[in-house]
């Protein structure tokens, strides 16, 4: 008994709780102003990503303040505990190289924005928007797979910030927030094949000419960044037939979050325009046809 007072008087002395109790109150001190600046934050950011960065802030901050608040308190200390650190230092790093990593990742994504809150990812079989990125992790708020287009589909996916240094990173929104869709029409061998041109035509430049327009710019943005060609991003429409109907192929840009909107939409008015040409414009349709093939038996 005496042995283990003996050895915790030597390790808790004055000296040490004076330590201690300069240090406990400086992180509640820390707490406390994060606690008001987080909440002033709330109260007078109104708009999302604004708010969103501002709430990064403090914590980071917090964390500053925490490291700066030990070296001042024991700063007499270090030289001594330096050794010791240096040899538990190789131990650490392969048991937590994983969380190394992470954090490596995190600095790689703050200084090179190579994705950034908001943006549309897919990275591996993820695919989805990233609402959060902390120290450690990403958070991906998932779109697809079982659901049909580039819908959310409830699902929120945390992932590694590792990441940036072993996956591919495939982004919908950083520098060219567009894609190319297509949707296929098939007609009759009997229609129009001119008019059915002429109308998907205008129908689609009506939905999409907008679209269009504004990625053109972003294009000649996106060529004095990189060594890439000019791209047609004006509505396409090609068309191939076999013996049993015409396909038109509609292609064309659109916003990455209005995928499915605007295919409803050029469907809907291409269903209109053939409506009103039904003698001109036929919709494609599969036919079965049923034989009956009798067979004449001599009766005796």
């Amino acid at each position: 008994m005496d042995k283990i007072s003996a050895f915790f008087g030597q390790w808790i002395t004055s000296e040490t709780l004076d330590r201690l109790f300069i240090l406990s109150l400086a992180i509640v001190i820390i707490f406390i102003l994060i606690y008001f600046s987080r909440r002033a934050i709330e109260k007078h950011v109104e708009d999302l990503d604004k708010k969103y960065r501002a709430r990064k802030v403090p914590s980071i901050l917090a964390y500053v303040l925490i490291f700066i608040s030990i070296m001042l308190v024991y700063s007499d200390k270090i030289g001594n505990v330096s050794v010791a650190l240096g040899l538990a230092g190789a131990g650490i790093a392969f048991a937590l190289s994983e969380v190394i990593t992470s954090f490596a990742g995190w600095i790689s994504i703050t200084f090179t924005n190579q994705v950034r809150v908001g943006e549309r990812v897919r990275i591996s079989e993820i695919k989805g928007d990233i609402i959060d990125i902390s120290v450690l992790k990403t958070t991906i708020m998932e779109v697809g797979d079982w659901i049909d287009g580039d819908l959310y589909n409830g699902r929120i996916t945390t992932i590694s910030n590792s990441f940036v240094f072993k996956l591919a990173i495939q982004n919908y929104s950083a520098d060219y927030p567009f894609v190319w869709d297509e949707i296929k029409i098939p007609l009759r061998l009997a229609s129009d094949f001119k008019l059915a041109k002429e109308v998907f035509t205008d129908v689609t430049k009506e939905i999409c000419g907008s679209y269009a327009e504004h990625s053109k710019t972003v294009w000649t943005h996106l060529q004095n960044k990189y060594r890439i060609e000019k791209a047609k991003v004006d509505p396409m429409i090609t068309m191939h037939f076999d013996q049993s109907w015409i396909t038109f192929t509609i292609r064309y840009v659109v916003d990455y979050t209005q995928r499915r909107t605007t295919k409803d939409q050029l469907y809907s008015r291409i269903l209109e325009e053939i409506r009103k040409r039904e003698s001109s414009l036929m919709i494609a349709t599969t036919a079965t046809e049923v034989t009956t093939i009798t067979k004449d038996v001599d009766q005796a």
